[in-house]
């Protein structure tokens, strides 16, 4: 029996939002993800089979997770079961297990069970699938806006494929739009609607991806005007609230953009490197992090071919703690903009790695006689220091002897920079060394 007459009915749709309205009505209307759902594809090849069994979908909000796990059901001809990590426990999901059962042994069908946010279940709560999932009694789709390697059991995700969903592409997310606009039941075509060039892309370039934002602001702009609806890049401004960056400080997001800043300076792009500086200030990263970041790349990628890029990012790291937010934006930025524009050289990286593995792996070298300490007490009885060479006594300051016992070099200056002149140097330091 229907809890809603046809009317009621009609009244409760009009209340969604637009983004639920124009949620996807059959596989040929969903836009975006064609590296699941592309012809040949994985995804479609599971749901043309019936053989979508335990699946997890993984990305960022607005995606077409949900949609897309519904339109599953419906295409395997399956009942739809949806829970939230937030909102349901253990109790809720036994109960909707059991129903999945009772649904198999009365002949009803199958049950496609879909719960978001699944990684805010506990181990214990994911645990408590597998016996149905093992068993066929559903399918499961879980989304998630976090690594499912990190944050689901890793019993569920070995029983599962992990399914990536990409942000939609400006094109996708305009094609939504153009059909949100003249959709008369649907989306907005009821109302008179004027879009001006470029008013849609803007809007899809700062949706960031994301087909439910887009939606929800193309609704506040059109229902907040007064028809004829003149859709501008001024309205669409004016009908944002201020955008909430999808960065979580302490999880994927966090090592993704610090991985983008030090590759962006690696790379000599002080405009990428800004930019991913920028992303990680407003999305409330620990400035100590950027800091410790900052002074680890300052030698790890710069070394001697810039000596000044250490002191600068010690500095900036010193300020930043006088200082603090906002102000200690400008040292971050200046310090990142020199770093990136610096010549580069891992040479000093390179030799300690070259030299700890050596110690590690190799037969450990004893101190040459003549470097070893020889104030201790009977050192001069055993021998110790003798005929050490004092390196002030010598024109050059260089006095040639043998400083490690085996003919080995770790540090090879490249030709950039202050390092080209300390490899020319060198050259002639290890000439006068090993004679």
């Amino acid at each position: 029996m229907d809890l809603f007459s046809k009317s009621e009915q009609r009244e409760l749709d009009a209340a969604r939002p637009l983004a639920a309205r124009m949620r996807p009505e059959a596989i040929d209307e969903f836009v975006g993800q064609k590296h699941l759902l592309g012809p040949g594809k994985l995804l479609r090849r599971l749901i043309a089979a019936d053989r979508v069994g335990t699946v997890i979908f993984f990305g960022p909000p607005g995606t077409g997770k949900t949609s897309l796990a519904q339109l599953i059901a419906s295409e395997t001809r399956r009942h739809f079961s949806q829970l939230n990590a937030v909102l349901h426990g253990v109790k809720e999901l036994r109960e909707v297990l059991a129903a999945a059962r009772d649904r198999l042994a009365t002949g009803a069908g199958g049950t496609l069970l879909f719960i978001d946010e699944i990684h805010r279940f506990s181990r214990t709560q994911q645990d408590a699938l597998l016996a149905d999932v093992e068993n066929g009694m559903v399918s499961l789709i879980g989304a998630t806006t976090s690594n499912p390697f990190f944050a689901i059991s890793p019993a569920l995700v070995s029983r599962g494929q992990i399914m990536e969903f990409h942000p939609l592409e400006t094109s996708d997310i305009i094609q939504l739009l153009q059909s949100a606009i003249a959709d008369p039941v649907r989306g907005m075509g009821r109302f008179q609607v004027a879009v001006q060039p470029g008013a849609l892309e803007y809007l899809a370039g700062v949706s960031d991806g994301d087909a439910r934002r887009a939606l929800s602001v193309l609704e506040t702009a059109i229902l907040s005007s007064t028809p004829p609806v003149k859709l501008d890049d001024q309205l669409l401004r004016e009908s944002m609230a201020t955008r909430a960056q999808r960065y979580d400080s302490t999880g994927e997001e966090h090592y993704d953009c610090a991985s983008a800043l030090i590759k962006s300076v690696r790379g000599s792009d002080p405009d990428a490197a800004i930019y991913w500086l920028a992303r990680m200030l407003e999305g409330g990263e620990d400035v100590r992090f950027l800091c410790r970041r900052i002074v680890i790349l300052a030698s790890e990628d710069i070394g001697n071919a810039d000596p000044t890029a250490l002191p600068m990012a010690v500095a900036c790291s010193q300020a930043c703690e006088q200082v603090g937010l906002p102000e200690c934006q400008f040292a971050l930025a200046q310090t990142v903009a020199w770093l990136a524009c610096a010549p580069k050289s891992n040479s000093a990286t390179a030799a300690i790695g070259a030299a700890r593995k050596d110690v590690r792996e190799q037969n450990v070298l004893p101190v040459p006689r003549h470097l070893q300490d020889s104030h201790s007490s009977g050192a001069k009885t055993l021998g110790r220091g003798t005929g050490y060479r004092y390196s002030h006594d010598e024109d050059d300051g260089i006095a040639s002897q043998d400083y490690l016992g085996v003919d080995r070099q770790y540090y090879h200056p490249v030709d950039r920079g202050a390092e080209s002149e300390i490899g020319k140097r060198l050259m002639e330091i290890r000439k006068k060394l090993r004679n």
